[in-house]
């Protein structure tokens, strides 16, 4: 699916994904990638949700976010609820979904200003 991206507003955007890929802005990232309003960062070298454990969270947590969204690739698959909990105990929201609908949602909540990180695994 493509997005129509929004130049002027200097803010990262999704501008399409497939099974294997994502793109933001004009890059392309064919590994777990972590996307803030204002950052991309390289995501952990984990090959699915189910991998990711408590060393993954300081990263995602340093980008200050009101809510984290996980896209688990062309399926939702939930990660160890261990994950999750790390995010809940400091008070920020957890979503796991798909990596089509993080990349839908991750857009709409940067246009609402929100302070959205999203863990995106091609």
């Amino acid at each position: 699916m493509r997005f129509a991206p929004d130049p002027a507003s200097g803010l990262n955007v999704i501008r399409a994904y497939a099974a294997g890929e994502i793109r933001i802005n004009d890059a392309i990232f064919n590994h777990p990638v972590i996307v803030s309003p204002s950052a991309i960062v390289a995501g952990p070298a984990v090959e699915g949700a189910e991998q990711l454990g408590t060393g993954h969270i300081a990263p995602l947590l340093a980008l200050e976010p009101e809510l984290v969204l996980l896209g688990t690739g062309i399926r939702q698959v939930f990660p160890q609820a261990i994950f999750g909990a790390g995010f809940l105990r400091q008070g920020v929201g957890f979503e796991v979904m798909d990596t089509g609908a993080a990349c839908r949602t991750f857009n709409v909540l940067v246009a609402e200003q929100r302070r959205v990180v999203a863990l995106l695994l091609p």
